[in-house]
């Protein structure tokens, strides 16, 4: 790799270079962040101390909280550091690892999301089938699933990425280091990069989209035989599935979905997938979930409790 790199290391320009905007970015932005951690974990830990939280649909928000707090992490503490840094510097290697790190943890919530999706169709759809279908082994294995898909699919884009030269220069257009930035920086021809970057990327994203809102459908199609109680509360989850779900691809289908070119609102839209949806999960999960609002209440009331005595 030394041989191919002159380059040791990156520049960031991130989101502002006027010194006080980067101030009250990094007051917003730290806000954010632990909002972020505090609200996903708080969905964990209920989940996993609540016995009325039980089923498959609760295993896998658990998950997704978990990989949302991970997710954020690999940009937000550097995107808020750099906010109060002059030099705005990554290393190579740290560089890669973060680029890796970012689409193994996103790459994994697409196939959660897709899990989840499918056991909001067997619990609708299959009622009957519901319990042996989606058993403790079954979910597991699903969710061993999404992990191992979003290492194949993060270690390919890294694949794709580590064998370009970089030769400078090294100032990156961002404020943490992605796909498209990088292949800018090249000193190759990277249109066969580039379009092996959206077949990877891209398409996970489409076909993935594409399969939930098919699934979506057919369960709402399906909720036309339900009660209007039934109804309502099939409704309200998936209502809330389908709001993660737009949140999430919208803008991840927007970034890499197209040639290798980069554009000037995709900062701002990179912050609306990296920072935005992790926000928003805990709280479109809870707020439109009257079982996780109840499951929560009785945790503050048991940890309430014990700080007494």
């Amino acid at each position: 790799m030394a041989n191919i790199h002159n380059v040791t290391e990156f520049i960031f320009l991130g989101l502002s270079s006027n010194q006080e905007v980067q101030r009250v970015c990094f007051v917003i932005f730290l806000l954010l962040y632990t909002a972020i951690v505090l609200g996903n974990f708080l969905i964990v830990l209920t989940v996993l101390t609540s016995r009325s939280l039980g089923s498959p649909m609760y295993f896998f928000l658990s998950y997704l909280s978990f990989v949302e707090i991970c997710y954020s992490s690999t940009i937000a503490p550097k995107l808020i550091s750099d906010l109060l840094a002059e030099r705005k510097a990554i290393s190579l290697w740290g560089c890669m690892t973060q680029l890796f790190f970012i689409h193994f943890f996103g790459g994994t919530e697409i196939f959660l999301l897709t899990m989840m999706a499918y056991d909001r169709y067997v619990a609708i759809c299959k009622p009957l089938n519901y319990t042996t279908t989606m058993n403790q082994q079954v979910c597991a294995v699903l969710v061993g699933i999404a992990w191992v898909g979003g290492f194949v699919h993060s270690f390919a884009q890294i694949l794709l990425i580590f064998h370009l030269p970089f030769c400078g220069p090294n100032v990156i257009d961002h404020y943490f280091c992605d796909l498209l930035p990088l292949l800018k920086l090249a000193c190759s021809d990277t249109f066969l990069t580039g379009l092996l970057i959206v077949a990877n990327g891209g398409t996970l994203s489409v076909i993935s989209f594409v399969v939930l809102l098919a699934s979506y459908v057919v369960i709402l199609l399906h909720l036309r035989t339900k009660s209007s109680d039934g109804r309502r509360k099939a409704l309200s989850t998936c209502g809330s599935h389908i709001t993660v779900v737009i949140l999430f691809f919208g803008p991840c289908i927007f970034i890499y979905l197209r040639p290798s070119t980069t554009l000037p609102v995709d900062k701002m839209v990179a912050v609306f997938y990296t920072v935005i949806t992790p926000l928003l999960n805990p709280v479109i999960y809870s707020l439109r979930n009257a079982e996780v609002k109840k499951a929560m209440k009785r945790l503050w009331v048991r940890t309430m409790k014990l700080d007494e005595k």
